[in-house]
C-alpha cells in the first residue's frame, strides 16, 4: 500500500493539470541568471510532487548557465526535492504501519534518481520506511550528482552550439539507462 500511494503522488497532479510549463517558467527569468537558477532548482525540487520534466529542466540549466552553475542549481533542486519526498513519506505514509523488508534498497535508491515516477516513489518510500536520513542523503547526493552532471553537461555542450538533437537526446536517454540498470540489478538479485 505504501508503494502504491508513493507511485500515485507524482502522477495524480499530472492527470489533473497536465504537464507543467517548465520552459515557460524558465523563460520568465529573462537575463537574470540567479532567477533562472532559482526557478530551475525550484522546479526540480517540486518534481517530487508535481510532473516536472526534470531532464529538460536540468538540460536547460546547463545550456543557459553553463556546466558548473547549472550543476549547482540542478543538484540543489534535486536534493531539496528528495528531502521533501522523504519528509512526505516519513510524516504521512510512515503511519500506515506496514514495513517492507529493507525497502527501498540502497541500489534502487541510487539507480532510480533519473527514472521518472520511480525516483519520486522510491524517495517517498524511503521516508515511509524510515531509512536513516544520513544514509538517504548520501545515496541521493551521489545519484543526483551523476544525473544532474549528465543533464547539465549535455545542455552546456550541445544546446548553445545549436545541437538541440544530441543535447536533448542524452538527457532523455539517462532515465532509460537508469531503468535498464535497475532492472538488471533487480533481476540478478532475484536470480
Amino acid at each position: 500500500m505504501v508503494i502504491a500511494v508513493a507511485l500515485l503522488i507524482p502522477v495524480i497532479p499530472f492527470v489533473v493539470i497536465g504537464e507543467l510549463p517548465g520552459e515557460q517558467w524558465l523563460s520568465a527569468a529573462g537575463d537574470d541568471a540567479l532567477v533562472f537558477g532559482l526557478i530551475g532548482g525550484g522546479l526540480l525540487a517540486a518534481d517530487v510532487l508535481l510532473p516536472v520534466p526534470s531532464s529538460i529542466i536540468g538540460t536547460l540549466l546547463g545550456a543557459r548557465l553553463g556546466f558548473v552553475p547549472g550543476l549547482f542549481w540542478a543538484w540543489s533542486g534535486l536534493m531539496l526535492g528528495a528531502l521533501v519526498g522523504y519528509g512526505v513519506g516519513r510524516l504521512l505514509l510512515g503511519r500506515l504501519g506496514e514495513r517492507l523488508p529493507q525497502a527501498p534498497t540502497l541500489a534502487l535508491l541510487l539507480l532510480s534518481r533519473p527514472v521518472p515516477v520511480l525516483a519520486e516513489a522510491v524517495t517517498v518510500t524511503a521516508g515511509a520506511e524510515r531509512l536513516s536520513l544520513p544514509v538517504f542523503l548520501a545515496v541521493c547526493a551521489a545519484g543526483n550528482l551523476v544525473y544532474a552532471g549528465a543533464l547539465t553537461a549535455s545542455g552546456a555542450a550541445f544546446l548553445p552550439t545549436g545541437l538541440a538533437g544530441p543535447g536533448l537526446a542524452i538527457p532523455l536517454a539517462v532515465p532509460a539507462l537508469g531503468w535498464l540498470i535497475w532492472r538488471r540489478v533487480e533481476h540478478q538479485g532475484s536470480g
